[in-house]
């Protein structure tokens, strides 16, 4: 199980990573933009939305800094844009401490399966601080 810093952007993502990846050495990582996503039924991405920065991940260090552009027709406030993130192959274990930390905090994504994670959900706990929990299933992880 890791525990990583997921940096949230409002259309700037790509701007940042490029500038983060020379800052510290790491070449530039591959890019899932929201147009390269599933579509998902009763949802339509706008077409400005395309080419924002779903998600990528960066190695500082040893550790994986992941980076995305807030949702398309979202803002994220300044505070709220840097996440900390669970990743773990234990799925019973990941999703107990996820409905611990949502009882006392508010859910905003159920624990659910997503094209790259059996199990996926995000939450701000009771001191305001944003989760996100990602099962690593071996798909095409996010982190």
């Amino acid at each position: 199980m890791t525990v990583n810093v997921y940096m949230i952007f409002n259309g700037n993502c790509q701007e940042a990573v490029e500038y983060y990846a020379n800052i510290f050495g790491t070449g530039m990582p591959e890019v899932s933009h929201f147009g390269d996503m599933p579509p998902e039924p009763g949802w339509e991405l706008p077409e400005e939305a395309k080419n924002l920065v779903m998600h990528t991940s960066l190695d500082i260090h040893g550790s994986a800094v992941m980076f995305s552009d807030a949702m398309p027709g979202s803002t994220v406030p300044f505070g709220k844009n840097i996440n900390v993130t669970v990743v773990s192959d234990d799925l019973d274990k990941m999703t107990e401490q996820f409905n611990r930390l949502g009882k006392d905090g508010k859910i905003q994504m159920e624990m659910r399966e997503t094209f790259w994670s059996s199990g996926y959900g995000m939450l701000e706990d009771k001191f305001g601080i944003p989760w996100q929990f990602s099962h690593d299933d071996g798909r095409d992880q996010r982190a």
